[in-house]
This record gives C-alpha cells, sequence and structure tokens, in this order.
C-alpha cells in the first residue's frame, strides 16, 4: 500500500516509470483540482442564472407557467439521464475520456442558449446541458475522491460544494447586471460558456485513475501511477471488491450489499436539493405570493451569498464534527424553519429569519452531497451509484421546480412551503437509520461500512 498523497501531473521531462517530482505532483493536484471545482461551480451557474431571466425569458418567448416550469427543471431532467449514462461509461471506459467529453457538450449548449427562437428550443438545449452536468456528478468528484488521500477528503471533497454555490451566486449578479437590458437574458444564459472554456483546457493531460485501473485488473498500470504519485490506495482492498461488480454491473446497485447505500445516497440528497431548487428557480414568485415581492432582488442575493456561507461551514466542521451529525440535525432544523413561515406568512421577522436559518443550514448540509455518495460505494461501481444517485436527486428537484409554479397558482405559498418541510422530513428519517460514519475511513473501508450498515 502506498502512503503518501498524490498531486501532480506528468510532465515530458519526468522518465516514463519515474516518480514525480514535488512539483509536478502539486500541478496536477491543482489542475485536477480547478478543473473538477469549475465543473461543480457550473451546474450552480445554470441553476442560479435562470432565477433572474425568468421573468424576461417569460415575457420575450411568451412562455406559460408550464412551460416555465419546464424551463426551469429542464438541467435536472438532463441531469435525470445524464448521471446514469456517463457514471456507467466512465466505469467501462475510464474516468479520464468522460472528464473531458461531457464539458465539451455543455460548452456547445451554453453558445446555442443565445439563439433560442421559443421555449421549446430553450428547454431542449438546456436539457442536453443538464445531461453534460450529469456526467460531471458522475465523474468529477469520483475521480477527485479516487487520488485524494483519506486524510482531509471530506474536506477536500466538501469544497466543490462551495464551487456550486458561488457558481450559483456568481450567476446571479451576472443576472441582475443584465436585468436592464434589453435581452440581456441571452448573455446572462450563455455567459456559461466562458466558464466551460476554461475548465476545458484545464482538463487535458489528467491521467486515469489508479483506482479504476485495479478495477479492471490492471493491476501493473496501476501500481505504476501509485509510486509514481504517491497515492494512497488499499490495492488488496479494491482488488477484493472487483469481481462481484464486474459480474452485475448496474444492477449491483440493487443487489442486497448495496441497496442500502443506493436508497441512502439517493433520498438524502433529493430531500436536500429539492426545496432548494424550487425556491430559489422561482425565488421571486415566492416572494411575491407572500406579499414582499419589492424586496425579492435584494433577497435573492442574500439567498446567494448566505448559502456560500453556510456551505464553507459545512465544509469547515466536516471532519471535525462527522457526517452523520452535520447531516441529520439540519434536516430537522430546515424542516421546522419552512414550516415557521407556512404557519407566519404575514410576519416580516418570521420569514426573513426562516429563510435564512433554511438557507444557511441547508447548504451546510449540501456539502456532504460531494462526499457520502462517493464513500458509499466500491470503486468499480462508484460511478454508476453517483451518477444514479444524481439523477434520483434530480428528479425530485425537477418534479419541485416543475410543480412549484402550479402550487403556488392554486395552493399559495405556504402549501408549497409545508410540503418542503415534509420533504426535509423524509430526509432526517432515512438518513437516521441509513447514513453510515465514513469520516477518516479509506475509500474501500467506507464503502464497506455502508454496505454493513456501520
Amino acid at each position: 500500500m502506498a502512503t503518501t498523497p498524490v498531486t501532480e501531473h506528468n510532465e515530458p521531462s519526468t522518465p516514463p516509470g519515474a516518480p514525480a517530482t514535488e512539483r509536478e505532483r502539486k500541478r496536477l493536484h491543482t489542475k485536477l483540482k480547478l478543473a473538477t471545482q469549475i465543473g461543480q461551480g457550473i451546474d450552480g451557474y445554470i441553476i442560479g442564472g435562470i432565477g433572474l431571466a425568468m421573468g424576461a425569458i417569460t415575457d420575450d418567448l411568451h412562455l406559460t407557467s408550464v412551460e416555465q416550469g419546464l424551463v426551469g427543471a429542464a438541467p435536472l431532467i438532463g441531469i435525470f439521464v445524464g448521471g446514469p449514462l456517463f457514471g456507467q461509461l466512465a466505469d467501462r471506459f475510464g474516468r479520464r475520456p468522460v472528464f473531458l467529453i461531457d464539458m465539451l457538450i455543455f460548452l456547445v449548449g451554453s453558445v446555442l442558449q443565445f439563439f433560442v427562437a421559443d421555449g421549446t428550443q430553450l428547454f431542449l438545449i438546456r436539457m442536453v446541458m443538464g445531461v453534460a452536468i450529469g456526467g460531471e456528478y458522475a465523474i468529477g468528484a469520483p475521480l477527485l475522491s479516487e487520488y485524494a488521500g483519506w486524510r482531509g477528503r471530506g474536506r477536500l471533497l466538501a469544497s466543490l460544494e462551495i464551487s456550486w454555490y458561488l457558481g450559483y451566486a456568481l450567476a446571479t449578479v451576472v443576472g441582475a447586471l443584465f436585468t436592464s437590458v434589453d435581452g440581456g437574458w441571452r448573455w446572462s444564459l450563455a455567459s456559461s460558456a466562458v466558464i466551460a472554456l476554461v475548465c476545458v483546457t484545464l482538463r487535458g493531460g489528467i491521467p486515469e485513475s489508479a483506482r479504476w485501473l485495479l478495477s479492471q485488473g490492471r493491476r501493473d498500470e496501476a501500481e505504476a501511477l501509485i509510486e509514481k504519485y504517491g497515492i494512497e490506495v488499499d490495492v488488496a482492498a479494491e482488488l477484493d471488491e472487483r469481481d462481484e461488480v464486474r459480474r452485475d454491473g448496474f444492477r449491483a446497485l440493487f443487489s442486497r450489499q448495496h441497496i442500502r447505500s443506493t436508497v441512502f445516497a439517493s433520498v438524502f440528497w433529493a430531500a436536500l436539493v429539492l426545496p432548494y431548487f424550487a425556491i430559489g428557480t422561482f425565488w421571486t414568485d415566492v416572494f411575491e405570493a407572500l406579499h414582499m415581492g419589492d424586496n425579492a432582488v435584494a433577497a435573492l442575493l442574500v439567498y446567494s451569498f448566505t448559502a456560500v456561507a453556510g456551505v464553507t461551514a459545512g465544509c469547515l466542521v466536516v471532519e471535525r464534527i462527522g457526517r452523520r451529525r452535520l447531516l441529520i440535525p439540519p434536516f430537522w432544523i430546515t424542516a421546522g424553519c419552512l414550516a415557521l413561515v407556512a404557519v407566519w406568512p404575514s410576519s416580516t421577522p418570521v420569514i426573513v429569519t426562516g429563510f435564512l436559518f433554511f438557507i444557511f443550514l441547508n447548504a451546510a448540509s449540501s456539502a456532504l452531497t460531494a462526499v457520502y455518495p462517493l464513500e458509499v460505494f466500491p470503486t468499480s461501481l462508484r460511478t454508476t451509484g453517483v451518477g444514479f444517485a444524481t439523477a434520483m436527486s434530480r428528479v425530485g428537484a425537477a418534479i419541485g421546480t416543475f410543480l412549484l409554479p402550479m402550487g403556488l397558482d392554486h395552493f399559495g405559498a405556504e402549501f408549497v412551503l409545508l410540503v418542503g418541510a415534509g420533504v426535509l422530513v423524509v430526509g432526517a428519517v432515512v438518513s437516521q437509520f441509513l447514513a453510515p460514519e465514513t469520516t477518516d475511513l479509506d475509500l474501500a473501508r467506507a464503502a464497506r461500512t455502508a454496505r454493513e450498515g456501520a
């Protein structure tokens, strides 16, 4: 077993098979981390960008409430397809090629948004972009986790969620700048192409995952990478878990050994993001329903940066307090916050305080969406499992985003908020019984702990 953390990239000056220099290791570490963080931030960017642009899009493209819901949910629907699809491809053909292809698809989609002529075109393009984002979830964080050592892995992976919220906040700022510009929503949505282009350039030259090579029985290649970059890998444990998953493939997710991890990763993730995405996408409509529409833009900016503060806090404490404590208590508290706003919708202090606590704690727990799903599946099933959990989380988010505007029209904000509180309660109950404690465990041991229910 190698015990030095990997961090660097192979340069032409390094002879084949020779250990990489410290400078090369740091360069790979930085490149891989940035390429993954930016990819994660892009999802937040396209979700955040639609919030302030939706009003102008509705006016220019004459969208109905159903079409609004479809456009808002389009990336989430795409992720439902892209997560499992790219996850299986990455488990079968390797992490490296999928890591580049999914971002190229997103880049093309970003540019095409500028030229849409109706709601159907915008829906289809953003759905394809969602397919690429699904691939990003399935491959980006798993690849980074497979290069990370067990010490500090949670903090490293949780930092990806900071990128998501920073992307969301940045999109909000960009959207606010274009709100008074004629056709500004086109520039706002297409601006994600700039970020995607930077991400594509970073991904060239990143080597394959040594853990994936082991899962394919390519031990010599894997051990050469482990030796070269000093990757922390329990080679024997990785090889022991290989045979069963290779035999069953995608069906292994629903086998007796892995169903616990599949259910937990899917449900906790979906319960976290459903209220957040739905409320964030139609923030202006929610505030108008609460008779605070004049403050919606300012509140959305506060919403975005409070979320950044929350996920940063989650990142800082995830190794200190453990995974379960960061997940379960905030579920209960945030459910109470939404219920409180629903019960006292006429009280401005209750609305402000309730939403601030909901946003902060929901974001803090969301740091675990980049940690838990990667730790509860073995290497040969990791990207497939993460892809499926991603898809399930976006099914919930897409349903919430699609139904929220109709829920507001027919039942009002109070009902919508109570439903959101109920979803958070479901997440709390499932996590209480199924969430493993994987802090400070090697990936192979963490997956075994999740499987055994320890």
